[in-house]
């Protein structure tokens, strides 16, 4: 029997309910530690209908994941518009990934290679976005901000490799995940700016240093 209009909207707007809530779970816990029932209990909702929408974990960790691009994508593109160049944007974005990664726990990044078809997923938005990087960058050549004889996308490339390896990298054991993601970011940065963009870089590094000393 079809499902009426009803049903969908219903399924619809639990949907809703649900990723947000299991997304913020398996952020601040890990993936491997939250069952279904526990992302049920949260929402009171039974089990049974949990897995009547998702089907298993796995199905609603991408469902998560998508939600998640989704509020990136919006809040990207609310960045672009509020801000004067390319590497304001860049380092906008840098500082709400940082807030992002102090409120997950690490074990989230670590046990998603654990789920194939998300570690696909993910993988195939990036290769999907890489153009759209490259051309973005490029940009920032035009606005006096890089250097004009890089070559994007070999410098992309080897980025999204050293971000990729940055949860199993030994450094990681000597320094905390955000030191060696700092490091990586403002030394790739440094290497594509020219003098303007450096002296932005600068500025930014320094009144975002300023900041952290207020907060602590």
């Amino acid at each position: 029997m079809k499902e009426s209009l009803k049903d969908t909207l219903s399924r619809a707007e639990l949907k809703e309910k649900v990723i947000p809530e299991a997304m913020e779970l398996f952020r601040k816990y890990g993936i491997k530690s939250i069952r279904m029932e526990d992302i049920a209990g949260s929402l009171k909702m039974s089990k049974r209908t949990l897995y009547e929408i998702f089907g298993d974990k796995e199905t609603l960790l991408k469902e998560c994941i998508l939600y998640h691009q989704e509020i990136k994508q919006k809040d990207l593109g609310e960045i672009i518009r509020a801000s004067r160049n390319v590497l304001e944007v860049i380092l906008k974005c840098y500082k709400d990934s940082i807030e992002m990664y102090h409120r997950t726990n690490p074990k989230f990044f670590e046990e998603i290679e654990k789920y194939p078809e998300v570690c696909n997923m993910i993988k195939n938005s990036k290769e999907k976005n890489h153009t759209v990087v490259i051309d973005f960058l490029k940009r920032g050549v035009d606005q006096g901000l890089f250097r004009e004889d890089i070559n994007f996308a070999i410098i992309h490339a080897l980025l999204c490799e050293q971000m990729d390896l940055l949860i199993h990298a030994n450094v990681c054991k000597r320094f905390s995940f955000l030191e060696v993601y700092e490091a990586i970011i403002f030394t790739y940065l440094r290497g594509i700016a020219t003098p303007k963009g450096a002296q932005e870089l600068d500025d930014f590094i320094r009144e975002y240093r300023e900041e952290q000393v207020k907060l602590t």
